[in-house]
Protein backbone atom coordinates (compact mmCIF):
# COMPACT_ATOMS: atom_id res chain seq x y z
CA UNK A 1 0.00 0.00 0.00
CA UNK A 2 1.88 3.29 -1.10
CA UNK A 3 2.33 5.88 1.98
CA UNK A 4 -0.38 8.61 1.86
CA UNK A 5 1.09 12.36 1.63
CA UNK A 6 1.35 15.38 3.97
CA UNK A 7 -1.70 16.97 3.92
CA UNK A 8 -0.91 20.92 3.64
CA UNK A 9 -2.90 23.67 6.21
CA UNK A 10 -5.59 24.82 4.52
CA UNK A 11 -6.67 22.32 1.75
CA UNK A 12 -9.99 21.41 3.69
CA UNK A 13 -11.83 23.02 6.19
CA UNK A 14 -10.86 21.49 9.48
CA UNK A 15 -14.40 22.70 10.94
CA UNK A 16 -16.15 20.16 8.94
CA UNK A 17 -14.68 17.29 10.20
CA UNK A 18 -16.21 14.81 12.60
CA UNK A 19 -13.40 16.08 15.14
CA UNK A 20 -12.41 19.76 14.41
CA UNK A 21 -10.28 19.83 16.65
CA UNK A 22 -8.48 16.56 15.87
CA UNK A 23 -7.94 17.80 12.60
CA UNK A 24 -6.60 21.01 13.08
CA UNK A 25 -4.36 19.11 15.68
CA UNK A 26 -3.05 17.20 12.99
CA UNK A 27 -2.56 19.76 10.78
CA UNK A 28 -0.37 21.45 12.84
CA UNK A 29 1.45 18.30 13.44
CA UNK A 30 1.85 18.46 9.82
CA UNK A 31 2.80 21.85 9.36
CA UNK A 32 5.46 21.98 12.13
CA UNK A 33 6.82 18.95 10.10
CA UNK A 34 7.92 20.63 7.18
CA UNK A 35 9.86 23.01 9.25
CA UNK A 36 12.77 21.48 11.18
CA UNK A 37 13.69 25.00 12.55
CA UNK A 38 10.58 25.49 14.13
CA UNK A 39 7.59 27.74 13.91
CA UNK A 40 6.95 30.49 16.60
CA UNK A 41 3.03 30.37 17.74
CA UNK A 42 2.26 33.53 15.31
CA UNK A 43 3.89 31.87 12.49
CA UNK A 44 1.75 28.88 12.90
CA UNK A 45 -1.49 31.02 13.26
CA UNK A 46 -0.36 32.92 9.99
CA UNK A 47 0.63 29.61 8.07
CA UNK A 48 -2.36 27.21 9.31
CA UNK A 49 -4.96 30.06 9.35
CA UNK A 50 -6.12 29.20 12.93
CA UNK A 51 -6.73 31.69 15.66
CA UNK A 52 -3.86 32.65 17.78
CA UNK A 53 -5.58 31.40 20.69
CA UNK A 54 -6.48 27.80 19.71
CA UNK A 55 -3.04 27.56 17.91
CA UNK A 56 -1.71 28.19 21.19
CA UNK A 57 -3.93 26.06 23.02
CA UNK A 58 -2.84 23.08 20.36
CA UNK A 59 0.77 23.86 20.77
CA UNK A 60 1.03 23.89 24.88
CA UNK A 61 -1.26 20.43 24.99
CA UNK A 62 1.93 19.23 22.31
CA UNK A 63 4.64 20.19 24.67
CA UNK A 64 2.84 18.75 28.12
CA UNK A 65 2.24 15.72 26.35
CA UNK A 66 5.99 15.63 24.88
CA UNK A 67 5.26 15.70 20.93
CA UNK A 68 7.07 18.72 20.86
CA UNK A 69 9.23 22.07 22.40
CA UNK A 70 9.81 24.81 22.69
CA UNK A 71 13.31 26.61 21.51
CA UNK A 72 14.98 28.89 23.96
CA UNK A 73 16.23 31.28 21.68
CA UNK A 74 13.21 32.43 19.54
CA UNK A 75 10.78 30.72 21.28
CA UNK A 76 9.71 28.46 18.61
CA UNK A 77 7.79 25.06 18.38
CA UNK A 78 9.73 22.05 17.03
CA UNK A 79 8.57 18.29 17.06
CA UNK A 80 10.69 16.19 18.98
CA UNK A 81 10.72 11.71 17.75
CA UNK A 82 7.54 10.91 19.90
CA UNK A 83 5.63 10.15 17.19
CA UNK A 84 8.55 8.34 15.48
CA UNK A 85 8.41 6.29 19.02
CA UNK A 86 5.05 5.09 18.61
CA UNK A 87 5.01 4.45 14.90
CA UNK A 88 8.42 2.90 15.00
CA UNK A 89 8.31 -0.77 13.43
CA UNK A 90 7.85 -3.68 15.44
CA UNK A 91 8.44 -7.49 15.83
CA UNK A 92 5.32 -8.48 18.30
CA UNK A 93 5.47 -6.34 21.23
CA UNK A 94 9.79 -5.43 20.33
CA UNK A 95 10.30 -2.47 19.58
CA UNK A 96 12.89 -2.22 16.87
CA UNK A 97 14.27 1.14 18.31
CA UNK A 98 14.84 -0.17 21.88
CA UNK A 99 15.85 -3.33 20.79
CA UNK A 100 19.11 -1.50 18.64
CA UNK A 101 19.58 0.61 20.75
CA UNK A 102 22.47 -1.17 23.14
CA UNK A 103 24.01 -2.85 19.71
CA UNK A 104 24.41 0.39 17.86
CA UNK A 105 25.97 2.58 20.28
CA UNK A 106 28.67 -0.86 20.86
CA UNK A 107 29.27 -0.21 17.12
CA UNK A 108 29.72 3.55 17.37
CA UNK A 109 32.25 2.97 20.27
CA UNK A 110 33.84 0.21 18.18
CA UNK A 111 34.33 2.01 14.59
CA UNK A 112 34.62 5.76 16.32
CA UNK A 113 31.93 6.65 13.16
CA UNK A 114 28.62 7.94 13.00
CA UNK A 115 25.87 4.95 13.21
CA UNK A 116 22.34 4.89 11.93
CA UNK A 117 19.07 2.90 12.17
CA UNK A 118 16.50 3.59 9.52
CA UNK A 119 13.76 1.63 8.01
CA UNK A 120 11.77 1.99 4.63
CA UNK A 121 8.87 4.46 4.74
CA UNK A 122 6.87 5.25 1.51
CA UNK A 123 9.59 4.08 -0.59
CA UNK A 124 12.66 6.02 0.74
CA UNK A 125 14.64 5.91 4.02
CA UNK A 126 14.34 7.36 7.32
CA UNK A 127 16.46 7.31 9.80
CA UNK A 128 15.07 6.66 13.26
CA UNK A 129 18.23 6.58 14.74
CA UNK A 130 21.65 8.02 15.12
CA UNK A 131 24.62 7.87 17.28
CA UNK A 132 27.21 10.41 16.56
CA UNK A 133 30.96 9.17 15.61
CA UNK A 134 33.70 10.30 17.81
CA UNK A 135 36.16 12.02 15.96
CA UNK A 136 36.72 15.95 15.79
CA UNK A 137 35.43 15.48 12.18
CA UNK A 138 31.94 13.75 11.45
CA UNK A 139 29.51 12.53 8.83
CA UNK A 140 25.93 12.88 10.52
CA UNK A 141 22.14 12.53 9.54
CA UNK A 142 19.17 14.12 11.78
CA UNK A 143 16.94 11.37 13.27
CA UNK A 144 13.72 11.60 10.84
CA UNK A 145 15.32 12.62 7.71
CA UNK A 146 14.58 11.12 5.12
CA UNK A 147 16.89 10.07 1.87
CA UNK A 148 16.47 7.89 -1.73
CA UNK A 149 16.60 4.35 -0.93
CA UNK A 150 19.03 3.62 -3.93
CA UNK A 151 21.78 5.79 -3.52
CA UNK A 152 22.65 5.06 0.23
CA UNK A 153 23.70 1.77 2.05
CA UNK A 154 21.03 0.86 4.39
CA UNK A 155 18.34 1.61 1.25
CA UNK A 156 20.14 -0.78 -0.80
CA UNK A 157 20.55 -3.62 1.48
CA UNK A 158 16.83 -3.27 2.23
CA UNK A 159 15.94 -3.19 -1.58
CA UNK A 160 18.10 -6.68 -1.59
CA UNK A 161 15.92 -8.27 0.60
CA UNK A 162 12.95 -7.74 -0.88
CA UNK A 163 11.63 -10.72 -3.10
CA UNK A 164 12.43 -10.53 -6.67
CA UNK A 165 8.67 -9.08 -7.27
CA UNK A 166 8.60 -6.65 -4.75
CA UNK A 167 12.05 -5.28 -5.61
CA UNK A 168 10.72 -5.07 -9.31
CA UNK A 169 7.75 -3.17 -8.88
CA UNK A 170 9.23 -0.71 -6.75
CA UNK A 171 12.00 -0.20 -9.30
CA UNK A 172 9.63 -0.07 -12.91
CA UNK A 173 7.06 2.52 -10.60
CA UNK A 174 10.37 5.14 -9.71
CA UNK A 175 12.56 3.91 -12.47
CA UNK A 176 12.18 6.54 -14.95
CA UNK A 177 12.35 9.26 -11.90
CA UNK A 178 15.74 7.78 -10.62
CA UNK A 179 18.62 10.61 -11.03
CA UNK A 180 22.33 10.90 -9.86
CA UNK A 181 23.42 12.52 -7.23
CA UNK A 182 27.07 11.96 -8.03
CA UNK A 183 28.80 10.31 -10.75
CA UNK A 184 28.98 7.15 -8.78
CA UNK A 185 25.00 7.10 -8.42
CA UNK A 186 23.88 3.89 -9.62
CA UNK A 187 20.41 4.98 -10.91
CA UNK A 188 18.82 2.66 -13.69
CA UNK A 189 16.79 -0.28 -12.75
CA UNK A 190 19.26 -2.62 -14.61
CA UNK A 191 22.02 -1.56 -13.08
CA UNK A 192 20.09 -1.48 -9.26
CA UNK A 193 18.82 -5.06 -10.05
CA UNK A 194 22.75 -6.07 -10.74
CA UNK A 195 23.99 -4.51 -7.88
CA UNK A 196 21.21 -6.01 -5.53
CA UNK A 197 22.35 -9.66 -6.53
CA UNK A 198 25.92 -8.71 -5.82
CA UNK A 199 24.51 -7.38 -2.28
CA UNK A 200 23.10 -10.51 -1.52
CA UNK A 201 26.27 -12.45 -2.54
CA UNK A 202 28.51 -10.81 -1.04
CA UNK A 203 25.71 -9.83 2.36
CA UNK A 204 26.13 -6.05 2.56
CA UNK A 205 25.65 -2.96 0.59
CA UNK A 206 28.02 -0.27 -0.29
CA UNK A 207 27.69 3.42 -0.77
CA UNK A 208 30.93 4.40 -2.63
CA UNK A 209 30.05 8.36 -2.62
CA UNK A 210 27.06 7.27 -4.42
CA UNK A 211 24.48 9.88 -2.47
CA UNK A 212 26.91 12.46 -1.37
CA UNK A 213 30.93 13.06 -2.76
CA UNK A 214 33.61 12.32 -0.50
CA UNK A 215 30.97 9.92 2.05
CA UNK A 216 31.20 6.30 2.02
CA UNK A 217 28.56 3.62 3.80
CA UNK A 218 28.06 0.23 4.55
CA UNK A 219 24.91 -1.17 5.36
CA UNK A 220 23.31 -4.77 6.60
CA UNK A 221 19.08 -4.99 6.98
CA UNK A 222 17.64 -6.20 10.25
CA UNK A 223 15.33 -9.54 9.37
CA UNK A 224 12.02 -10.27 11.52
CA UNK A 225 11.62 -13.85 12.57
CA UNK A 226 9.61 -14.23 9.17
CA UNK A 227 13.02 -13.45 7.33
CA UNK A 228 11.75 -10.19 6.05
CA UNK A 229 13.37 -6.86 6.39
CA UNK A 230 12.12 -4.48 9.68
CA UNK A 231 15.38 -2.16 9.44
CA UNK A 232 19.11 -1.36 8.41
CA UNK A 233 21.86 -0.90 9.76
CA UNK A 234 24.90 1.70 8.78
CA UNK A 235 28.41 2.79 9.55
CA UNK A 236 29.36 6.35 7.44
CA UNK A 237 32.33 8.09 7.60
CA UNK A 238 34.55 10.24 5.07
CA UNK A 239 35.74 8.11 2.51
CA UNK A 240 39.54 9.10 3.86
CA UNK A 241 38.69 7.35 7.02
CA UNK A 242 36.45 4.17 5.31
CA UNK A 243 38.73 3.30 2.23
CA UNK A 244 36.67 0.88 -0.19
CA UNK A 245 39.80 -1.90 1.27
CA UNK A 246 37.83 -1.44 4.58
CA UNK A 247 34.06 -2.09 3.66
CA UNK A 248 34.77 -6.08 4.95
CA UNK A 249 36.30 -5.20 8.43
CA UNK A 250 33.44 -2.17 8.95
CA UNK A 251 30.53 -5.00 7.36
CA UNK A 252 31.23 -7.70 9.79
CA UNK A 253 31.02 -5.84 12.95
CA UNK A 254 27.36 -4.35 11.09
CA UNK A 255 26.44 -8.27 10.90
CA UNK A 256 27.37 -8.47 14.62
CA UNK A 257 25.47 -5.72 15.41
CA UNK A 258 22.50 -6.95 13.36
CA UNK A 259 22.70 -10.35 14.86
CA UNK A 260 23.06 -9.09 18.61
CA UNK A 261 19.29 -6.51 17.39
CA UNK A 262 17.48 -9.96 15.89
CA UNK A 263 18.32 -11.96 19.16
CA UNK A 264 16.69 -9.87 20.84
CA UNK A 265 13.88 -8.84 18.43
CA UNK A 266 13.85 -13.06 18.96
CA UNK A 267 13.62 -13.18 22.87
Amino acid sequence: MKGLSPIPAGVFDADTMPSPTGAKTLILLDLLSRHGEGLTAAEVARQSGFTQNLVFRILKTLVAMGYAVQREDRKAYVLTNRLLELSGPRSGEKSLALCANEALRNLRDETGETVQLTIESDGKILVLEQFRGTHPLQVCGEVGMRVPMYSCAPGKAILASWSTARRGEWLAERGARLKAFTTKTIHTPEALEKECRRIVKVGYAEDRAEGVEGIHCVGVPILDPYHQPIGAITVMAPATRMPVAKFPRFAALCHESKSNIEAKLRA
